[in-house]
């Protein structure tokens, strides 16, 4: 019998949220060499040498200041915030930096984040991460008033301690938050974050639809049972039952969830019902992403699944990068088929 997400409920405990704090697998080797700039884009060029240059003033804030006693204290850690659309290579670029930078150090998406301190708490996690070298946070984005303090409150603590900060986003750091809730309200905190950062655009196409055709047709349920219970490793989940499941796991647990999995099938996949079931469908599609993990469905088109309403709404450029990364997924099946 094929298995199912459904059936599984992993545990994670608080502390292993740190220690899973590291680039995708698919970002294990990646570098500054290995980003190939555009050459019709100026400013990817531009963002590698930025990011070099971060990592040097990075290692030498970590390293700090010698006192008259001749020990050593970390100096401000700095900051560098890589702007730009969907599929430029900016957590290619994060990653890279990453690599180059001394241990400890972390790399995690923004909800990561706030799930590590949700987890450990706000005291413990500054005390975890504070000797870290840097913090790499991916897709950074706000999404409610809470977030927004939070997450001020956890950069303004670790920069003091010398932790140096990277973060990719598709949202200017003095936007964050608009259309989502009163930002005129959060302003100061949305500030003192613009302020910790060097902001560098990123331009370009997104590489993940260069050249390719829309979304693919999805598979009958016979071909996805098939496909399903011929694949090692495969799941094959009812996507009510499989959102109905997701709502009972925290989000941190939803890499564990898909952990060791080599195919996802879907079936009766349609529009997500409400604005809640979405954004945990976000989450989902950027697990399996970073896991590099193929997606099969039948029922809707894959770009079918956020409405038009939700589309319009706040959380637009989420929506748009979680697509983008479902339909790049569901490429790498058909590839595999």
């Amino acid at each position: 019998m094929t298995a199912r997400l459904s059936d599984r409920t992993p545990q994670v405990p608080p502390e292993a949220l740190v220690d899973e704090m590291v680039p995708p697998s698919m970002f294990d080797e990646v570098s500054f060499e290995s980003y190939i700039p555009d050459p019709n884009e100026p400013s990817q060029a531009a963002a590698v040498d930025a990011g070099r240059e971060f990592v040097t003033k990075a290692r030498k804030a970590r390293e700090g200041k010698r006192s008259m006693l001749g020990k050593r204290s970390p100096s401000q850690g700095v900051g560098i915030y890589l702007d730009g659309g969907f599929g430029v290579g900016k957590t290619h670029l994060l990653a890279s930096i990453y690599h180059l930078m001394p241990e400890p150090k972390a790399f995690a998406t923004f909800v990561e984040v706030t799930h590590v301190v949700g987890a450990l708490g706000f005291t413990a996690s500054v005390e975890r991460l504070s000797k870290h070298s840097v913090i790499c946070i991916d897709e950074f984005e706000l999404d409610d008033p809470g977030d927004t303090m939070l997450v001020s409150r956890l950069l303004t603590e670790l920069t003091a301690q010398g932790v140096s900060i990277a973060a990719t986003s598709n949202t200017l750091p003095g936007q964050l938050g608009e259309g989502r809730f009163a930002a005129q309200d959060f302003l100061r905190e949305i500030r003192k974050l613009s302020g910790v950062f060097d902001t560098i655009r990123v331009d370009g196409p997104d590489y993940r639809h260069r050249d390719l055709p829309p979304a693919p047709d999805p598979a009958s349920e016979e071909e996805l049972r098939a496909l399903a219970e011929k694949t090692e490793g495969a799941t094959l989940d009812d996507f009510d039952e499989l959102c109905a499941h997701l709502a009972k796991l925290h989000p941190s647990k939803y890499k564990a969830l898909v952990d060791g999995v080599t195919l996802v099938c879907v079936s009766n996949v349609h529009p997500a019902s409400d604005q809640t079931v979405a954004l945990r469908m976000v989450v989902l599609a950027d697990r399996l992403y970073d896991a590099g993990i193929p997606l099969m469905v039948s029922g809707c088109k894959l770009d079918e699944i956020f409405t038009e309403e939700m589309l319009a709404g706040g959380y637009r450029k989420k929506y748009l990068r979680a697509t983008s990364r479902l339909l790049a997924l569901s490429r790498f099946a058909e590839k595999a088929n």
